[in-house]
């Protein structure tokens, strides 16, 4: 079977064996060609991710690392079924994302600072919009709007239309939408990015009650300090390669430098 696991738990053991390499090529224009410049006139495809194997498990936060441009994003994309691989393939809860995209989407929340939200509704319309396309129920829906509103302290603005708020209350506006329908796999593309320190931490906290309840939790963000401070996995991809791949604990055992930015900068300088 095609699968790289995503999420696993001992009684469905077999995921985590099942681990395949992922490849995601773009094909560019002739007009992209021109823009890229002279070195990319005879290239016909970039390749963003390049064989990429990982593996995600609930109750544990997997820090996805990297430089701008080093394919995290993409690679993201394709977990969420908004991009399809051009080869290998990925499972979540079992699920094909290809083959079987809805019901990935229905048990993975994908947030990322760059999906706009719609200005004219209020948060509450729009995690209730949300809502809605999930099929949620009523009182399924007051209980989780509840608790991410109190979680992300948003209940003073969360009538206010989206086009009055601020940087960190649209982040957290979309937080909450990407959360409603209580996801078994959460991902968080650079959550924090641009953010002042008390949203960023009410964020983090956030991220760390998905981990307590057993969520499977994927993070990627550039502050080195989140990273060492939540994530349980880490691999590093550069140039769309994965080049580490193990616990946190592992390594920090192997780090040649003072700082976990230092070991960072130092090991992505090598390749």
């Amino acid at each position: 079977p095609r699968s790289t696991p995503l999420y696993s738990s001992a009684a469905s053991d077999v995921y985590k064996r099942q681990v395949k390499s992922v490849t995601k090529e773009f094909s560019l224009s002739r007009k992209q060609r021109k823009e890229l410049g002279d070195q990319y006139k005879k290239i016909k495809k970039v390749c963003a991710v390049d064989n990429i194997s990982f593996e995600c498990h609930p109750g544990r936060i997997f820090g996805l690392l990297g430089p701008n441009g080093a394919g995290k994003t993409t690679a993201l994309r394709m977990i969420a079924t908004m991009l399809k691989p051009s080869s290998g393939s990925i499972s979540v809860s079992g699920y094909d994302s290809v083959d079987e995209g809805q019901k990935v989407r229905e048990q993975i929340g994908f947030m990322t600072g760059q999906t706009a939200l719609y200005d004219r509704l209020t948060p509450t319309e729009m995690v209730k919009y949300i809502a809605d396309l999930y099929g949620m129920d009523k009182q399924n829906f007051n209980k989780r709007k509840k608790y991410l509103f109190d979680a992300l302290d948003m209940n003073s603005f969360s009538d206010q239309r989206i086009s009055q708020l601020s940087t960190g209350m649209k982040q957290k506006t979309s937080i909450a939408r990407t959360m409603i329908h209580d996801p078994s796999v959460m991902v968080f593309d650079e959550p924090t990015s641009g953010l002042d320190v008390m949203t960023s931490r009410s964020i983090i906290a956030l991220i760390r009650n998905c981990q307590e309840e057993g969520k499977t939790v994927i993070f990627s963000g550039h502050r080195m300090g989140e990273v060492n401070q939540l994530c349980d996995d880490i691999a590093i991809i550069y140039k769309g390669k994965i080049f580490y791949n193990d616990t946190m604990d592992k390594f920090k055992s192997e780090m040649t430098k003072s700082t976990f930015e230092e070991e960072f900068i130092f090991r992505v300088g090598e390749e």
